[in-house]
């Protein structure tokens, strides 16, 4: 009831910040940006294009990797229009095809820039049931998989960013308190939803795939930690905040929840705001494998603390991103035991 009631007023945690800051708020203690490079994926609309503004603002030079060239356009010139000296990269990626993602990369390594942040951002929560080119369940896929192959992609170029710099690279990973709302195997059900049709169910899966982004988070930290490299990675709960993720199922009982839930809800400018504290402050130097709400850290759930369910998940994520992996999943079953 009390984190309910702090919640409500904008409390500021132990970081100076609450539910109520804005991005703009928590960047204005960042050091001078102008040198960072940041690739931020789903930027073509709500949270991901208030990241976007936001850090362009401070001076980062982004690439805006998009499914929809067309609105990632659309985002630049915004973006443009209030900071016309802004530098501002778009580039083609389908989140949701692992040959999209190294396609991408490479184009992207072609250009020899520097990599200093990568924002994972971009979701999807499919309604229906539907299946990636590479056989895997769309939401998985589009959230966690394709995102896990760009992140895995991009290490080199972020670990020599940061070694001829001397500035920590930084991965943030934005997730959700869904993430919570699974439990049971996760490898057992999406090998289930990708094989079997009435076994779909949306919210479920969405929350296996925010599941994943935080359990992804807390391995790479390892992982990195293990290399000595100069990079960390940080998983954020950016809040409720009703974007196009939602907007996609209108009707009646959606807007009448939305009704009695609007005191919870967050304005974009506030939803943005931890991925923002969490990419750039200073106070998150040397942080890593942490999970943030309302710019301050918190526990995730007990599954997503689960240090051997993060190294399955890892083990599943790069079989099935090998570019021999079979794609009905059964090089899997070895990680279903």
């Amino acid at each position: 009831m009390l984190e309910t009631v702090k919640y409500l007023l904008g409390s500021a945690g132990a970081s100076g910040y609450g539910s109520k800051s804005t991005a703009e708020n928590v960047t204005e203690q960042s050091p001078d940006l102008r040198s960072v490079t940041a690739i931020i994926t789903g930027a073509t609309s709500g949270i991901g294009a208030e990241t976007a503004r936001v850090l362009a603002k401070r001076g980062v030079k982004l690439i805006l990797p998009a499914r929809s060239v067309k609105a990632a356009e659309e985002t630049k010139a915004r973006i443009l229009s209030e900071v016309p000296e802004a530098e501002i990269i778009v580039m083609a990626l389908d989140l949701s095809s692992l040959s999209s993602v190294r396609k991408f990369v490479a184009e992207f390594e072609y250009l020899n820039f520097p990599l200093n942040l990568l924002i994972n951002n971009a979701g999807k929560f499919a309604h229906q049931h539907a299946i990636s080119e590479d056989g895997i369940e769309m939401t998985f896929a589009t959230n966690h998989l394709g995102h896990f192959l760009l992140t895995k992609l991009l290490l080199k170029k972020m670990i020599e960013t940061s070694n001829k710099t001397g500035v920590q690279g930084r991965i943030v990973n934005v997730s959700s308190s869904i993430h919570g709302w699974f439990s049971g195997d996760s490898i057992q059900y999406l090998r289930l939803i990708t094989k079997d049709k009435s076994q779909y169910d949306a919210t479920r899966a969405y929350a296996l795939s925010k599941l994943a982004n935080v359990l992804h988070t807390k391995e790479l930290a390892q992982i990195l930690k293990k290399m000595g490299a100069n990079v960390t990675v940080n998983c954020v709960h950016p809040g409720i905040v009703r974007t196009r993720l939602t907007r996609e199922r209108e009707g009646l009982v959606t807007d009448l929840v939305f009704f009695l839930t609007s005191k919870l809800l967050k304005t974009i400018p506030q939803a943005a705001a931890t991925t923002c504290y969490v990419a750039t402050h200073p106070r998150l130097a040397n942080v890593s494998g942490k999970y943030f709400a309302d710019c301050n850290e918190v526990c995730s759930s007990k599954l997503g603390s689960n240090s051997t369910e993060a190294a399955r998940i890892w083990s599943a994520s790069e079989i099935m991103v090998a570019k021999n992996s079979n794609t009905n999943l059964d090089p899997l079953d070895a990680q279903s035991n």
